[in-house]
């Protein structure tokens, strides 16, 4: 079928339904009745051949066929958008819009307050939703357009997603104040023998700092295991255990706690950060404005302070 015979506003809908789940949800965002939504299903069903949603309980279930479709729709959906809205201009003075940007969550501490600033002075009507994306993921919601850019360590991409080296870190290890092992400095073996936490979002598998000791043969014990640094400064406060972990983040949630904040004791390398964006924004000028604060709030942080 040509595409001349297609009613794009389909896809529209299409995409309504996918994102809210609900025929009744996606009227309300499109603002129209639920009979012309479902008019317009109906439509799409004809046009592929296939049911594309499944009603179960009260929620509209995609279909493979719809799965396999949804990231080409979206795509041509956003390229439609940036041709109309006009790819020459981005105003953050007077624009209204939301960006969307994947984060690592020990970056939001020390990232969002100065970025945040920067849209309150500059763009009081763009709004920003940031979130964690699953690496796996990555390249395919950056190419769908559901993330308008990501943060995060060096990623094995294709070369439709474009990259660079916005930031790095270092990693500092965490000993409450009067440790009565840890003193003010922290050598190789004392670290060793001590008790460790180790935060990790994964149920298994070891963490950054333990396949740097790997290589020369060592190992450390991990006492604890939690999903949360928070959680992980708050329990070497009350503890004798110790933790590794990124220090611009140390810097920010150990100021509650007043633990100690040490030198890794062996070379370790740095935690660089790269902000990532999809090559057919390369050129869109809102994309490029947003790129270009979130570099300057990271560059306002200056260098890791070990």
């Amino acid at each position: 079928m040509h595409i001349s015979r297609v009613d794009l506003n389909l896809f529209i809908v299409f995409e309504a339904i996918y994102d809210e789940g609900s025929i009744t949800r996606a009227s309300q965002k499109m603002n129209l009745t639920q009979p012309a939504i479902s008019h317009a299903l109906g439509r799409l069903r004809e046009l592929f051949g296939d049911p594309l949603f499944v009603r179960r309980d009260k929620t509209m279930v995609p279909t493979p066929l719809a799965r396999s479709i949804i990231e080409p729709v979206r795509q041509s959906l956003r390229g439609f958008e940036l041709t109309l809205t006009g790819l020459d201009r981005f105003d953050p003075a007077s624009a209204k819009r939301q960006f969307t940007l994947a984060l690592r969550p020990v970056l939001e501490p020390s990232l969002l307050p100065p970025l945040m600033a920067r849209l309150a002075a500059n763009a009081p009507q763009v709004d920003l939703a940031v979130l964690q994306s699953e690496r796996g993921a990555l390249e395919s919601e950056l190419a769908a357009g559901t993330l308008d850019a990501a943060i995060d360590v060096l990623v094995p991409l294709s070369g439709d997603i474009r990259h660079s080296r916005i930031g790095t870190d270092n990693t500092v290890v965490l000993a409450r104040q009067e440790h009565p092992r840890v003193g003010a400095g922290l050598d190789l073996y004392t670290y060793l023998q001590q008790e460790h936490i180790l935060v990790s979002s994964r149920r298994r598998g070891p963490g950054f700092e333990d396949f740097e000791l790997s290589r020369l043969g060592l190992q450390r014990r991990v006492r604890l295991r939690c999903r949360h640094y928070f959680a992980a400064c708050r329990v070497v406060s009350q503890t004798d255990l110790v933790l590794a972990m990124p220090e611009r983040y140390a810097r920010v949630v150990n100021q509650q706690f007043g633990n100690q904040i040490l030198a890794f004791p062996l070379p370790m390398p740095a935690i660089d950060n790269h902000l990532y964006w999809h090559a057919n924004v390369e050129h869109d000028p809102a994309n490029i404005w947003l790129r270009e604060q979130v570099l300057a709030a990271m560059q306002g942080l200056g260098p890791a302070l070990t």
